[in-house]
């Protein structure tokens, strides 16, 4: 019964809507902005951000603003300490050690990046089709990727490197090979637990592919640990590139790299040539780090995603 009164009430739409459960469950909007303001809290990844940056020019823009001769060797001018002239001195055969770094940083960040893309790219495309699928190809796709994890990193890495390491293509191709195994088992967890869910399962009924579900739902919902296992992987390919030239299976000179640079100078190691010494080793350790920093930031910035998943 309608007793006539007006209360005064007004209707307030909410604020709060409700969405779908899946990859579109939140405003992306306000998402990226709170990943963002976690991310620049963490002084860290800023540090690591400000150092990638860095290394990039300094490799890249270096060049062209320090000119140096890399192709020829000079014996005149060999092992000179730092001047005005060299300003980190020159190495054995008489390069600027400057130049060198520069020319080397290319070299590793080339092949670092293209290597982790690679493996990532192929190790979610099998991680993903595996989880999805299940079953018996599944089980015959891990087992393959089990049986590569059984070998030691560095004996196949050193194996692959022997013999794909006379070009910056090659290595790329040998580092991958070896690193795609780790992304692979990751995003292959993650698909066994984004399968299982609501719109996943509607699509299947809606009578979509898996393809489809692959490509749409399956994939796109795994960017977030992707992202962050991709940064890792640069890392380490880094460090890879650097260990192979160290133990001398790198690309031949004039190219260089920074694990080259680092073996080269190991020879000077009690002769007080520092500046044939520390300064790869300071560039690898930073930048290994940077990316590193920059991991653990997405990786807690990404966790605000998966909250409102």
């Amino acid at each position: 019964m309608s007793l006539g009164l007006n209360t005064g009430l007004v209707d307030i739409p909410s604020e709060t809507a409700t969405s779908p459960e899946g990859g579109e469950a939140y405003q992306s909007g306000s998402t990226l902005k709170m990943i963002l303001m976690v991310f620049t809290e963490n002084k860290l990844a800023v540090i690591g951000v400000a150092l990638i940056l860095f290394f990039i020019l300094f490799s890249f823009v270096g060049p062209v603003i320090y000119h140096t001769q890399q192709v020829f060797t000079n014996p005149n001018v060999k092992d000179q300490g730092p001047s005005l002239q060299h300003l980190l001195g020159t190495d054995d055969v008489g390069f600027d050690n400057l130049g060198r770094l520069m020319l080397g940083g290319q070299t590793s960040l080339e092949v670092g990046i293209a290597a982790a893309v690679l493996a990532v790219c192929i190790g979610v495309i099998w991680g993903a089709t595996a989880g999805l699928i299940g079953g018996f190809v599944d089980a015959v796709m891990m087992r393959i990727v089990d049986s590569m994890l059984a070998i030691p990193f560095l004996l196949l890495l050193i194996l692959l490197g022997a013999i794909f390491s006379t070009s910056v293509l090659e290595l790329i191709i040998a580092i991958a090979f070896v690193a795609w195994l780790g992304p692979a088992r990751l995003v292959r967890g993650e698909t066994l637990s984004l399968r299982v869910r609501e719109y996943v399962q509607a699509v299947r009924v809606m009578g979509g592919s898996q393809r489809r579900v692959l490509l749409r739902h399956i994939i796109p919902n795994s960017i977030g640990v992707v992202v962050v296992n991709a940064t890792f992987q640069v890392a380490d390919a880094i460090i890879a590139v650097a260990t192979l030239s160290f133990l001398g299976f790198g690309i031949a000179p004039p190219a260089t790299n920074w694990g080259l640079e680092l073996s080269n100078g190991t020879t000077y190691v009690f002769a007080g040539y520092w500046w044939l010494i520390y300064p790869a080793g300071v560039c690898i350790v930073l930048t290994v780090m940077a990316f590193n920093f920059v991991g653990d930031a997405l990786r807690d910035s990404l966790e605000v995603r998966l909250q409102k998943r």
